[in-house]
């Protein structure tokens, strides 16, 4: 198995409280295929994966390895306080396609560092699929520091780390103990990091604008990997650029709902999140539609594919 490139964490179309928005998805899903990503990653941050209930994560995998048939490799977020539900729905994953699934700590119980080595010692001992480790301390509130990085680091079932922290240092150093392992990728979370993140090494992002954009994104791992430098400058200027959209909102949600009110407007799918968030109101997603107006990357906005 080879992680690189980009990954996106796609955003979770929903209906209606507990029913997927399967048109929506199947669009996503077609918008993807066709910017050539290297995978996807639902049931993640972006996914709100931890709010959704047990009976929509695996619709979501179920339909998203319906509509893929085989064409991109598919992760899954299996993140939980809940060792027993986390290796459950690991199965369920790997019974419906996926080549490894992805888990940060567990969140709620403030866990010691010896605890959290443990923990996913004791996930990747009982999964019956590979394991990327997830570093998300803005969510979880623990980091997997580097002491325990480097011990997960040793077990054969755990076979890479996408780490959004945003502390560039941090993945400096994930990248250097990453060494002792053949290939054990470690990707970027934060999409303007992309570039910073390759040059220390790493091999990809998992880019939520990519839900949006994604050719923008394949367009720029690609600038990268060739040393395009023009390339790589004029591209990330848009990425860049795209970042104003997760910050019309007031909360820490604001990257949430500009990216899913802007593909509802866009005509992807639903714009709906799942509790505990709203969406936008009228005034807000008026100043979504203008800013796609003037977004200088419009290019690369993905469309309603069907239409």
């Amino acid at each position: 198995m080879t992680i690189l490139g980009i990954v996106p964490p796609l955003v979770t179309p929903l209906a209606d409280r507990d029913t997927l928005d399967y048109a929506g998805l199947e669009r996503l899903i077609e918008s993807q295929v066709e910017a050539n990503v290297n995978g996807v990653f639902i049931l993640g941050t972006t996914g709100e994966g931890p709010s959704l209930s047990d009976h929509l994560r695996r619709a979501l995998i179920s339909e998203t390895n319906r509509l893929l048939a085989g064409r991109l490799p598919i992760y899954v977020g299996v993140t939980d306080t809940s060792l027993v539900d986390a290796v459950s729905l690991a199965t369920f994953a790997m019974e419906n396609g996926a080549e490894a699934v992805v888990a940060a700590p567990p969140f709620y119980f403030p866990a010691g560092q010896t605890e959290l080595r443990h923990w996913f010692t004791e996930l990747a001992d009982a999964l019956p699929i590979p394991l990327l480790l997830y570093n998300m301390p803005s969510c979880v509130k623990i980091v997997i520091e580097d002491a325990t990085l480097s011990a997960l680091i040793d077990h054969d079932n755990i076979v890479g780390l996408k780490d959004s922290s945003g502390d560039l240092e941090y993945f400096a150093e994930a990248i250097k103990l990453a060494s002792k392992r053949e290939n054990w990728p470690v990707l970027i979370g934060p999409e303007a990091l992309l570039i910073d993140a390759m040059r220390l090494g790493g091999v990809g992002g998992v880019t939520g604008g990519a839900n949006l954009c994604p050719k923008l994104f394949t367009q720029l791992f690609a600038a990268i990997v060739a040393n395009n430098e023009a390339e790589t400058s004029r591209l990330q200027k848009i990425v860049v650029e795209l970042q104003q959209l997760y910050a019309f909102g007031k909360y820490g949600s604001s990257y949430l709902k500009g990216l899913k009110c802007s593909m509802g407007l866009a005509g992807i799918c639903s714009g709906r999140l799942a509790a505990p968030f709203d969406v936008f109101k009228e005034a807000e997603r008026q100043r979504v539609a203008e800013w796609l107006d003037g977004f200088s990357g419009r290019e690369y906005l993905t469309q309603n594919i069907s239409g």
